[in-house]
């Protein structure tokens, strides 16, 4: 069994919301002067930003989960994780074709820099990532097992763009089995409120948007060994 600190909810340059100094290569080298053994880059509904922090991530010698914090139609943040950066970018794919034609306004949301490995930034988005996208929250467990991945609603009680803060409730037939929760100190509550989460497991990340906001290594996954489909087993508690 290993035992893994990490951080499974960071924004890159691309989110129009993330620093611009949130690079793939200085997020890598951050999450390694912090002892961070694994990290995950979850843009607003885009993985483009995968395959350069998995380099920096593999030349700093740790672990990196590709992701995707996904935007429902109902505006609920979904984490999204895979087992390779191929199942990573072919869902990029199918979400790009569900996001709607709005423009970015870098003056007003920020800019969307697709970078690679070295931190050159080599082209932007040029729609608004943190718009919703035309998926509903209840499609999104089977369209992400689709991929051979798995969902994680985020930051589940936070006022807006959660699922309780948005919908209110856990809608009848969720399949899920884990959920964020943004304070460790919040989880035991949210069970005793809403029965469902009783047989979820829950992960505690940082939704970093600036290098200073990335955990310290302080909470664990234990996983059977170090490969993505480990971690992946590792993050839900079966039902």
């Amino acid at each position: 069994m290993k035992i893994l600190t990490y951080d499974l909810h960071i924004h890159s340059c691309l989110s129009p919301c993330g620093d611009n100094d949130m690079t793939p290569a200085t997020i890598a080298g951050m999450s390694k002067v912090i002892g961070l053994d694994l990290i995950a880059l979850t843009d607003h509904n885009t993985c483009k930003n995968c395959p350069a922090i998995a380099k920096a991530a593999l030349a700093y010698g740790i672990l990196f989960l590709p992701g995707m914090e996904l935007t429902t139609s109902e505006e609920v943040h979904v984490l999204c994780y895979f087992p390779s950066l191929d199942a990573a970018m072919d869902f990029d794919r199918y979400v790009s074709a569900h996001l709607p034609d709005i423009p970015n306004t870098p003056v007003l949301f920020g800019d969307q820099f697709i970078c690679d490995e070295e931190d050159q930034i080599f082209g932007t988005e040029e729609r608004l990532l943190i718009s919703a996208t035309d998926i509903p929250f209840d499609a999104v467990y089977d369209l992400v097992r689709q991929y051979d991945g798995i969902m994680v609603p985020a930051h589940i009680n936070k006022p807006s763009t959660s699922l309780l803060g948005n919908l209110g409730f856990i809608p009848e037939g969720s399949q899920f089995s884990c959920a964020e929760v943004k304070n460790e100190a919040d989880w035991p509550q949210l069970q005793q409120q809403y029965p469902y989460l009783a047989n979820c497991n829950h992960l505690c990340s940082s939704d970093a948007h600036d290098l200073n906001s990335i955990h310290e290594p302080i909470h664990t996954l234990a996983a059977a060994g170090t490969s993505l489909s480990d971690i992946l087993a590792a993050i839900p508690k079966k039902l």
